[in-house]
């Protein structure tokens, strides 16, 4: 990617400190349509629950299927479940206490918020994808200062970061179980960039908590003095009419974008809705045009080296993918869904998945904590409910 396609030139108006939803023009390159959800969802679940019954049971005997007493923690464990097809909500179901109004903790699904935001920024002109770090933040090490805007979108920053879980980390040997709970917690950007570099910078691909939450301390920094501390609301949550959205802040008040969103299913499902619009909402253009199409494309770095990549993780700007991997992989990450879906994904099986060629929205929050379930498989039977849908 030229780092002149997004450059420092803005291209949304210089007053910063109006509400962009009413500062954005309405765009000609937008979709026009007047069914947007900003502030709710309009609705077809009891048409479709007549008409494809079967496959709707399916879809439940999957996800909502327990095994054993809840709390042993076994199987498929479903919170939420919410299926959109072309604007409407088809189907919406909810387990294990929680309904329609109830916040979620999105885990990682933050990373693919916190990377709309980042186009929201470099479209304001306030940072550029060869940005090095260091002209917004102060590395605790000099030499990631070679660090760029994009390589953190890239999970390219070279840094050994170990990115293990409950399984397999503790806070000694965790760099993100260090940083969410342990030593990094109090300024997270500084325990990042304490870290040493093992590669040069956009040459390999590492799967990393940190780059996120570098990356949003970064947006913090070059947003933060003209827009306030409230600026991912004014800039994207508040947009979206994401009422029910909180994220959480490390002591020094940078967003945690790697993992701390928390939303109703309805709310993180809008996410999806902008994307599959090409980065805009109510007819006027939220991410710079080309971004949508640039973030789900593969990255550069995963084509070159990964380490510790499965064979479905496929990844452009912090959206799972499933495409293949040119010269690398063949194989699409969910061979029964369309080529080019794409994921916002979150530990314990959250999701937010687009298919746009069956203009569908698969909304899931979860806690699976014994590895059974298949994302593939829940998007292959919610694809059967809308197959042959006007």
């Amino acid at each position: 990617m030229s780092p002149l396609r997004f450059g420092r030139k803005s291209w949304l108006p210089a007053v910063l400190s109006v509400a962009l939803s009413s500062a954005l023009p309405v765009s000609a390159e937008c979709p026009t349509r007047t069914d947007w959800p900003t502030e709710d969802w309009l609705e077809s679940k009891e048409e479709v629950a007549a008409s494809r019954a079967a496959q709707l049971r399916a879809l439940e005997d999957y996800a909502f299927t327990l095994v054993g007493k809840d709390e042993e923690r076994k199987g498929v464990r479903t919170d939420g479940l919410l299926l959109i097809h072309k604007g409407r909500i088809i189907y919406e179901r909810y387990g294990r206490g929680f309904d329609a109004s109830k916040r979620h903790l999105a885990w990682s699904m933050s990373k693919s918020f916190t990377s709309a935001l980042t186009g929201i920024a470099v479209g304001l002109g306030k940072v550029s994808l060869d940005d090095s770090i260091c002209e917004h933040v102060k590395a605790t090490r000099q030499e990631n200062c070679t660090i760029t805007v994009q390589n953190l979108l890239e999970f390219a920053s070279g840094l050994d970061w170990r990115e293990d879980y409950e399984n397999g980390g503790t806070y000694q040997t965790s760099s993100v179980l260090a940083m969410l709970y342990g030593a990094g917690r109090k300024d997270m950007v500084a325990f990042i960039t304490a870290h040493e570099q093992q590669e040069k910078p956009g040459t390999s691909w590492r799967y990393s908590s940190g780059d996120t939450t570098l990356l949003a301390g970064v947006l913090d920094a070059a947003l933060r003095p003209s827009l306030g501390r409230e600026w991912p609301w004014t800039l994207l949550l508040d947009v979206l009419g994401m009422k029910s959205a909180t994220w959480e802040r490390d002591p020094k008040g940078v967003i945690v974008g790697s993992s701390y969103v928390h939303a109703t299913p309805r709310d993180l499902a809008k996410l999806g809705f902008l994307y599959l619009h090409d980065g805009c909402w109510e007819n006027r253009r939220v991410l710079p045009a080309g971004w949508v199409t640039d973030s789900t494309a593969v990255s550069g770095p995963i084509k070159l080296k990964s380490h510790e990549r499965g064979s479905d993780d496929v990844q452009g700007w912090q959206w799972w993918l499933n495409r293949p991997i040119p010269d690398v992989q063949e194989a699409l990450p969910w061979p029964s869904v369309p080529e080019g879906a794409y994921a916002a994904r979150g530990h314990w099986g959250q999701s937010i998945t687009v298919i746009p060629s069956k203009d569908l929205i698969v909304v899931r929050t979860a806690d699976d904590r014994d590895g059974s379930f298949s994302l593939e498989t829940l998007l292959k039977l919610s694809l059967a409910v809308v197959e042959d849908q006007p």
